[in-house]
């Protein structure tokens, strides 16, 4: 498998790269050994030509005839997506989302852990969630230093977002994954990642809407 450097991935690959790790990891539990684009299309839902596109940013990742290699393909997209080393995670709000969040069990089928736990409810302080203490808010700054942490997913009420974020970047963070109702504005060098539950419910009922009926 040769590879190449490209620091100039575009946002829609780079955004493919997660379901293409995913998918190569379930083939290699499975004990299967190789896969070409058009199986990868298939199963994925992917255009094999964008397939075979998304990869050739990264190299020569196969081999003409003989396809994909699983398990070296695998343990490539482990590399690139920092998933061959452990990465600390921190969440900001413990309400009901933070709660589902700390109980999802990323660790089962990645290298993420979340590390640290934060909230501003004196009744949620100081509670132990999945074998983590929820920390103050107070205590922000000093446990995402002693934790190492440079990631963070906050839940937290729309209106307080802006306030995390900015507390966030003065920490030194330089990753979010936004589930607030809100947009953050950040620095140009701090990747914020928006999830709007709600937008991707209205869109799942509009893309329902124009399937054809039976």
């Amino acid at each position: 498998m040769r590879e190449k450097d490209n620091t100039s991935i575009p946002n829609a690959t780079a955004r493919r790269l997660a379901l293409y790790y995913r998918y190569l990891k379930t083939l290699h539990t499975q004990g299967i050994p190789r896969i070409n684009s058009k199986e990868m299309s298939e199963a994925l839902q992917v255009d094999s030509a964008t397939i075979r596109r998304d990869f050739s940013y990264f190299g020569e990742l196969g081999k003409r005839g003989y396809g994909y290699d699983v398990e070296s393909l695998m343990n490539f997209f482990a590399k690139t997506l920092n998933d061959d080393q452990m990465t600390k995670v921190a969440l900001i709000g413990v309400g009901n989302l933070g709660h589902a969040l700390l109980n999802f069990k990323f660790y089962q089928n990645n290298n993420l852990r979340i590390a640290a736990a934060f909230d501003a409810n004196p009744e949620v302080i100081g509670t132990v969630e999945d074998g983590l203490v929820v920390h103050s808010m107070d205590e922000l700054e000093v446990e995402l230093k002693k934790e190492d942490i440079n990631i963070a997913m906050v839940a937290v009420p729309g209106q307080f977002a802006q306030e995390v974020a900015d507390r966030l970047v003065k920490a030194g963070i330089k990753g979010i994954l936004n589930f607030a109702p809100h947009s953050m504005i950040t620095p140009a060098e701090v990747v914020v990642q928006s999830v709007d539950l709600t937008n991707e419910l209205q869109t799942l009922i509009y893309f329902m809407k124009k399937q054809p009926k039976a």
